[in-house]
């Protein structure tokens, strides 16, 4: 696979303008029954950009979007690039405490809110009291936020300057503000495009969140940079995909946990005719071998598996595409990308043996914002990125995935880290302590609750569950909550988070 680095002077915007020469009239997103060409998407941009300059977005600032997959979130992200601001992609579906955490820490000079195809959106502008506006026949809310916020300087270097920041929360509950690069992000979407062979004759299905870097790079960018029709679904259902399945989709990826639900419903009598379906993605979560092999019966396609993370914009290794494989392998590691694997001292471990793996190439981040601790923790001055995951490599250079050495909990495709969850459940009045697990399930994992109660303080988990909800996203919020009469513990007081994974996994 020849792909070239993108150049020096690349910018996320440039992925519009390089299809105006042939394809200006091809049609690039869709979003229900509106649709946009590409030269149409290129003057809503310039429009869009026009309107933030002039809100007082200058070079170097935080512009934070509060959306779900829609066209108006699509082109204040181009817009921010030809302002040579910052997206900070946030999913709207957060909650204000959340929301409000993430700006905290980015300081953005503004935030949008693209809230004509998202509620959740028009709640928390309306909450905020931004104003309305309408561009391109897109209504959406914009408001400033951080007047007094310092830009951050502009690089010409593509490799240096960063284009979208994505929040994690981190194993600390805090938020962690990842930087992605446009060369990131460029290169990553460069390679998707190319190792599927994805063109203008391609329709293909969005419904991943933007706010996610798997929806934004691998689906999104990688669809623009390749002159496809992309059609943005706000939120997932298992019904309107049949139906665009039927209307002629080329592209599907997805999580486990929407071919769970896609398969469920066909088994529940929907037919699933997909007359131009050529493509099968699965990522963000561990994949069941038994969904991977219904899937596959179902569609006569093979569903191409693959590994990344938030940090590596997020392609890491990839099944090659069409290729059927005989088991979970996640492939192989994609172009310019160095791996090795490693044991606890850093020594570099032979084919076979589980060890941690770092990476160092195009696509990984150039570091967490305004955390140049948690950086050096796992960025060394040479550019190593240690992913905390703990992988193997077989002698014929296949890599499996073997399990995360971070607590991370990955629900229908959402990162959901545990701290986070255990404080907002400690802040109840009655919870001395909890401890908060993932559990597999049939193509995606549930977040397990464990909680100690304080003397003379009864609560039920319904009580608990409901105050916790208030304080939590959707995706966040425990699927069960287990009240015991004290958590498992070490001599020294430490929960055993092991013996409470057992518990878990027993329930």
């Amino acid at each position: 696979m020849s792909i070239a680095l993108p150049p020096p002077e690349f910018r996320l915007h440039d992925l519009i303008h390089r299809q105006l020469a042939q394809h200006a009239d091809h049609p690039a997103l869709v979003e229900g029954d509106r649709a946009w060409t590409y030269g149409e998407v290129a003057a809503a941009m310039d429009a869009f950009a026009g309107f933030l300059r002039g809100a007082g977005l200058r070079p170097g600032d935080r512009l934070m979007i509060v959306g779900e997959n829609g066209a108006a979130q699509v082109l204040a992200l181009l817009a921010a690039s030809r302002c040579e601001a910052w997206a900070v992609m946030t999913n709207a579906r957060l909650t204000g405490a959340e929301l409000q955490a993430i700006e905290r820490h980015c300081e953005p000079r503004l935030v949008f809110y693209a809230s004509e195809g998202s509620a959740d959106a028009a709640a928390h502008a309306a909450a905020r009291g931004a104003h309305a506006h309408t561009i391109a026949g897109l209504r959406f809310h914009c408001t400033a936020a951080a007047a007094e916020a310092a830009a951050e300087p502009v690089c010409a270097d593509s490799a240096e300057q960063v284009a979208v920041l994505i929040y994690t929360t981190g194993t600390t509950g805090q938020p962690k503000g990842v930087m992605l690069t446009h060369r990131n992000l460029g290169w990553s979407a460069a390679v998707s495009a190319a190792a599927r062979a994805e063109g203008p004759h391609d329709d293909i299905y969005a419904a991943l969140p933007l706010s996610h870097v798997f929806g934004l790079t691998s689906v999104v960018l990688a669809g623009l940079s390749a002159g496809a029709r992309i059609r943005l679904v706000s939120r997932f259902d298992a019904r309107h995909l049949a139906h665009a399945l039927a209307d002629g989709i080329s592209f599907l990826q997805g999580v486990p946990a929407m071919f769970v639900r896609l398969l469920a419903l066909h088994e529940a009598g929907q037919p699933l005719p997909a007359p131009r379906l050529r493509y099968l993605q699965c990522g963000g979560a561990p994949m069941d071998a038994s969904i991977k092999d219904r899937v596959e019966a179902l569609f006569g396609l093979p569903i191409n598996n693959g590994y990344g993370m938030t940090e590596a914009s997020p392609s890491i290794c990839m099944v090659p595409y069409n290729h059927r494989a005989q088991d979970l392998t996640v492939g192989t590691p994609i172009p310019r990308l160095q791996v090795r694997i490693v044991d606890e001292q850093g020594a570099e471990l032979p084919d076979g043996a589980v060890g941690e793996l770092h990476i160092r190439g195009p696509n990984v981040t150039k570091g967490y914002y305004r955390s140049p601790e948690q950086t050096a923790a796992v960025l060394s001055a040479d550019g190593w990125f240690a992913t905390g995951d703990l992988l193997r490599r077989s002698e014929q250079g296949l890599f499996y995935v073997m399990g995360r050495r971070k607590e991370l909990i990955i629900r229908s495709g959402f990162n959901v880290y545990p701290a986070e969850v255990e404080s907002a459940l400690n802040a109840h009045p009655a919870v001395a302590q909890s401890c908060v697990v993932g559990k597999a399930v049939s193509g995606d994992e549930q977040v397990i609750a464990f909680v100690e109660l304080r003397p003379e303080a009864p609560a039920d988990t319904g009580s608990i569950a409901a105050f916790v909800g208030t304080r939590l996203a959707p995706y966040k919020r425990p699927q069960r909550i287990v009240v015991l009469p004290q958590l498992p513990a070490a001599q020294t007081g430490k929960v055993l988070k092991k013996a409470v994974q057992a518990l878990a996994d027993r329930l």
